[in-house]
């Protein structure tokens, strides 16, 4: 799996080199700047990018932008986002496309090393990672004429797990029911939100993308 890093500081750069090549990532590019991320996303065709929201020379919001730049030339990007801080606006921006996986974790809420590859792997294929810290400002807006209010108590807990990317068994475990009582969870959580079978869409990105934009 291909991988494109941008982090400005180099001890954490260096160590997240070695943690990836570690778990048989290839790293193509490994850079410090938003405008070397930029030539690395455009030259390199990656399979993910792991990106720091600030980067150099603004220090503000560089790296996120040159990943939603990034996106537009390339619909359907994997974005794993690292940050410090939840860049609200820009955050709402990486997932409203719906297109390609998307994650948003805090550096200082990464507990170990299977966590983060797992995470990695997850947006890769196509899927979600998303911090609890990181969901919770995001759904600091009002529900009250979204489809989402009308999923019950637990539909949304099974909804903010599955906003974290969590599988129906890591649900269903996590929950302490069976996996069978999930996937119905699940299934009356789609009907809702009016998200039919489709072979095109990927109905848990799109219920998850529902969740968030709630307000």
């Amino acid at each position: 799996m291909r991988v494109v890093l941008a982090e400005d500081l180099f001890l954490l750069r260096d160590g997240l080199v070695r943690l990836l090549e570690a778990y048989d990532f290839e790293i193509v590019a490994a850079v410090e700047s938003g405008p070397e991320l930029t030539r690395a996303l455009a030259e390199s065709e990656p399979d993910v990018a792991i990106v720091d929201v600030r980067l150099p020379p603004t220090h503000t919001d560089e790296g996120l932008q040159c990943a939603l730049a990034a996106r537009r030339a390339r619909p359907g990007l994997p974005v794993l986002v690292l940050s410090q801080h939840v860049e609200q606006l820009y955050a709402r921006e990486l997932l409203a496309d719906g297109n390609g996986g998307v994650g948003y974790l805090l550096k200082d809420r990464v507990f170990d090393a299977e966590q983060f590859v797992d995470a990695v792997r997850r947006v890769a294929g196509g899927g979600t990672a998303m911090d609890p810290q990181v969901i919770s400002q995001l759904l600091s807006r009002k529900v009250r004429d979204s489809p989402v209010a009308g999923l019950t108590p637990r539909e949304l807990e099974v909804m903010e797990l599955m906003a974290q990317g969590r599988s129906n068994a890591a649900i269903a475990q996590q929950l302490v029911v069976t996996e069978r009582a999930i996937a119905k969870h699940t299934s009356n959580i789609f009907a809702k939100l009016g998200l039919p079978v489709s072979d095109d869409d990927n109905r848990r990105v799109l219920a998850v993308l529902a969740y968030l934009e709630r307000g």
